[in-house]
């Protein structure tokens, strides 16, 4: 069984940094794509950063600059430094592993996607 556990959330004024971390257990960290996603209350949740296994690394424009994503596949942990934070950051976020299919190491790992359970994050101004 696959779990993701997002922490790291919390009160912060603007200006400020949080990293939230995106702990994986029960499979190979390594073969998955991570991605950070954030909901805010009505609004549709939006994918903010990604970093492929291959540590290939993407940003919404809103986030460049300010928001770093990275791994550490010997940890089996994903994380995202925000800097800088602004109100408009304020939301949910939550950690999401996809894995679209293939063979690692001999073993053939099937198309799966997995999500934490969320951390809010609430910046105040």
């Amino acid at each position: 069984q696959v779990q993701l556990v997002d922490s790291g959330g919390g009160l912060v004024q603007a200006g400020g940094s949080l990293r939230l971390s995106c702990a994986v257990s029960g499979s190979t960290f390594s073969i998955y794509d991570i991605g950070w996603y954030r909901q805010a209350p009505g609004k549709l949740r939006e994918l903010v950063a990604s970093i492929s296994s291959g540590a290939v690394l993407n940003y919404v424009d809103s986030v460049k600059g300010r928001f770093t994503i990275s791994r550490d596949n010997s940890k089996n942990t994903a994380y995202l430094q925000m800097n800088s934070l602004k109100p408009e950051d304020t939301a949910v976020y939550y950690c999401n592993a996809g894995n679209v299919g293939r063979y690692y190491r001999g073993a053939y790992y099937p198309e799966s996607e997995y999500w934490g359970q969320g951390t809010q994050v609430t910046v105040s101004s």
